[in-house]
């Protein structure tokens, strides 16, 4: 007799994980959560969980569990998709597909634990980049993605100018590169290729000293969006005197 060939749909759980960057106390932290149940129960991870129902969207999902973990609504951040995690032991509760999202963004609040998480608190990449650090899951790797993401997102776009006050100087914005890129900019060449941006930074004509030393000139941001040419963060061989300290 003929062998029955109808294809089985396998059974899969799909989630949604949040990677959330926010500059901090001159640090660039991450919004994670304690896990208040196994698996990983105490241990931090990203604020996540799984689809609600088969009519769910995905993306409403993201924001259910955003506001859910955290207390922070997502009407107020831009989420973008970072990429689909998928190996088949990540979970060891079964076979789980994430979808995780990605916003960097400023002034953010401190955050409010609930749902399936004890606690929510923002913490400095760098801490949580040390291999001691324990990180459930996957979400070392999530975050390393989302921090490299970031980081390529300061080279081609303005974002960095939203982490600044409304009127800013030059070396406020640089401190923004410096800080979510990880090492020091030479200043005299982040000047002038800052300023050879068409539309990034329109001058206030005003001048400040909170900087300390000479006043120096207040800017606004510009209508640009796009960076061209792109500031790179690698190490300009031309840039002498920077360094590759971490903030």
């Amino acid at each position: 007799m003929p062998q029955d060939t109808t294809w089985q749909i396998p059974k899969v759980a799909v989630a949604v994980d949040l990677a959330i960057l926010t500059v901090r106390e001159e640090r660039l932290n991450i919004l994670l959560v304690e896990r208040a149940e196994e698996p990983y129960r105490g241990q931090l991870a990203l604020p996540g969980g799984f689809i609600a129902s088969e009519d769910e969207d995905i993306d409403v999902a993201a924001a259910r569990e955003l506001a859910e973990e955290t207390g922070l609504a997502a009407g107020r951040l831009h989420l973008e998709q970072l990429r689909t995690y998928g190996g088949p032991d990540r979970d060891p509760r079964g076979r789980v597909v994430t979808v995780c999202y990605l916003a960097l963004v400023p002034d953010l609040p401190i955050p409010s634990a609930g749902g399936d998480a004890r606690a929510a608190r923002w913490e400095a990449v760098r801490d949580v980049e040390r291999t001691d650090a324990p990180v459930a899951f996957d979400h070392r790797t999530i975050i390393a993605d989302a921090v490299e993401r970031a980081r390529g997102k300061l080279e081609y776009t303005t974002l960095a100018a939203a982490f600044c006050p409304a009127e800013f100087t030059i070396s406020e914005l640089r401190r923004v590169y410096e800080i979510v890129w990880g090492h020091r900019l030479d200043h005299r060449n982040f000047h002038r290729k800052i300023t050879g941006v068409a539309g990034f930074l329109v001058p206030t004509g005003d001048r400040t000293a909170r900087d300390g030393g000479r006043p120096a000139a207040l800017y606004r941001r510009g209508p640009a969006t796009v960076l061209h040419p792109p500031i790179l963060r690698g190490h300009d061989p031309n840039d002498a005197e920077s360094e590759t300290t971490t903030p």
